[in-house]
């Protein structure tokens, strides 16, 4: 840096943060100081608005809105009924999603019945993927029609494998998350 570069920086800093005598106070005395709760960072915090996941049941909704309380309804297990919540999101038959969790029919008639609730791994695996379900919805600006018909297409930037054959795991569904965020940011999905 050069000598007067130097100076230069010395006397704006000085200018900047050296005391004000009265007259100028005065002249300062509309400037507005920073308000840190007002800030727009462009980032979201706790308190702004989220995206909130559902899955409907008999006994109510099973919501959340981020990985901790994800992770408390998964530790709280879905019950089977879910199954269904989430075959009508996806337009998928219960039994493909039985499928996916390799659950027999049998299996998820009688635990149904008995109104039991899945284990956590199958728990986790449906929430997934009714948040990527949702946010394909959102992806194919609520056209259900047109993203289902998306799932069932094959797709070349999954492997040529249509995105619903992926949801038997959560590296599956994480990939068709992926190859919708491609699609809802331009690039060829």
């Amino acid at each position: 840096m050069k000598k007067f570069e130097h100076k230069a920086i010395l006397l704006y800093l000085y200018s900047k943060y050296a005391p004000m005598d009265k007259k100028e106070q005065k002249g300062a005395s509309n400037i507005k100081p920073y308000n840190v709760k007002k800030r727009d960072t462009g980032v979201k915090t706790l308190n702004e608005e989220l995206s909130v996941y559902t899955i409907k049941t008999s006994k109510g909704k099973i919501t959340w809105r981020n990985k901790s309380e994800r992770l408390s309804a998964i530790r709280k297990r879905l019950p089977y009924e879910s199954i269904e919540s989430i075959g009508q999101k996806a337009n998928l038959p219960a039994k493909k999603i039985l499928q996916y969790l390799g659950i027999p029919q049998t299996t998820y008639n009688k635990k149904k019945r008995e109104q039991d609730h899945m284990n956590a791994r199958d728990s986790e695996l449906l929430l997934v993927l009714s948040e990527v379900l949702d946010y394909g919805l959102e992806v194919f600006n609520n056209e259900k029609d047109k993203f289902q018909r998306w799932l069932k297409k094959p797709n070349i930037s999954l492997g040529n494998v249509a995105p619903e054959s992926l949801f038997d795991s959560i590296t599956g569904i994480q990939e068709v998350r992926n190859a919708l965020t491609r699609l809802e940011y331009g690039n060829m999905a």
